[in-house]
């Protein structure tokens, strides 16, 4: 995966952290959704992050 590829795809996980509680998790009255939902989504972060960071300073051509 290109560093391209990761930021594009963390972009989009940020939009989606922001319209999933509202418009699916908010009608399920289990907590465990919401938790579920949002361990998924912070391990998503950090991997997306890492790729995209991975070789940080190098030139990139």
């Amino acid at each position: 995966m290109t560093r391209k590829t990761a930021l594009v795809l963390l972009a989009l996980l940020i939009v989606a952290l922001y319209a999933v509680p509202y418009l699916f998790i908010g009608q399920i009255a289990d907590w465990q959704a919401s938790f579920l939902f949002w361990t998924v989504a912070g391990v998503a972060v950090i991997v997306l992050n890492a790729v995209a960071m991975a070789g940080y300073g190098k030139d990139d051509e």
